[in-house]
């Protein structure tokens, strides 16, 4: 089908400038243990992508949208997130650095990153659920909200967990917080900002274009099983069951 050979040659195409990105920036890291550690998240997600992509081909906004995110934590990992030189490169095109443009007093790369897990990484999963699950109307924007923020949450148990496991400078380096004890919640509440961003400009796109957006959402809030579930459930399982047995 055509939708399928523009989205193979657009998954294609974008793997492959991540590749090339991916090995510079592997090239000499600032950290190399930290680097690994960061790294993770390509060796385990990518490969997911490319297997996902073989049965669920997504669209090219969420391949998009999943390119742009594993690039801002490519270069993340390459330097450490806490000392990504952003400051530098904006100083050598405006004259002055970001941070003392917007008043910031440490490097806030990290807090970056986490904002755009959740504007970018939103619509990807809400793809994901309409089309594996038939999520539609508020559902649909709720379910992939929930998972994005969870994942948040759990990638920072994860950096608890590492920074206690390896400890000393490697534990310091991957966990990030220079010295803010709410570094964690700051940035699961950025992850949360972001998604919910995602999700309006979503919403807003869709009410403007979809003729049936006020219908789905109506629809979707509509009690669809009037019966009430757990033990009346499991005794009517038990009476289909028995039904089986004695035919």
């Amino acid at each position: 089908m055509v939708y399928r050979k523009s989205n193979n040659r657009f998954a294609a195409v974008t793997f492959a400038i991540f590749l090339l990105i991916w090995i510079a920036l592997a090239i000499k890291p600032s950290y190399r243990h930290d680097w690994l550690l960061e790294n993770v998240l390509v060796f385990v997600g990518v490969p997911a992508l490319l297997l996902i992509h073989r049965y669920l081909p997504l669209s090219r906004i969420s391949y998009g949208l999943i390119f742009l995110f594993l690039c801002l934590h490519a270069v993340g990992a390459h330097y450490t997130y806490s000392e990504v030189p952003y400051d530098a490169w904006f100083e050598s095109v405006a004259g002055t650095t970001l941070n003392e443009l917007v008043g910031w007093d440490r490097n806030h790369f990290d807090r970056v990153v986490h904002f755009c897990w959740g504007l970018l990484l939103t619509y990807p999963v809400r793809e994901i659920f309409i089309r594996v699950s038939n999520a539609r109307g508020f559902w649909g924007y709720l379910f992939p909200f929930l998972v994005v923020i969870s994942t948040s949450t759990i990638y920072e148990l994860i950096e608890w967990f590492a920074a206690v496991t390896f400890g000393g400078e490697l534990g310091v380096a991957y966990l990030g917080t220079q010295g803010d004890v709410w570094d964690a919640q700051k940035d699961t509440l950025l992850a949360l900002t972001g998604s919910l961003v995602a999700s309006i400009v979503t919403a807003a796109i869709s009410a403007s274009l979809n003729r049936d957006f006020a219908r789905e959402w109506v629809d979707s809030l509509q009690i669809k099983r009037h019966e009430p579930l757990g033990e009346y459930e499991i005794e009517r399982w038990r009476e289909e069951r028995q039904q089986d047995s004695t035919e």
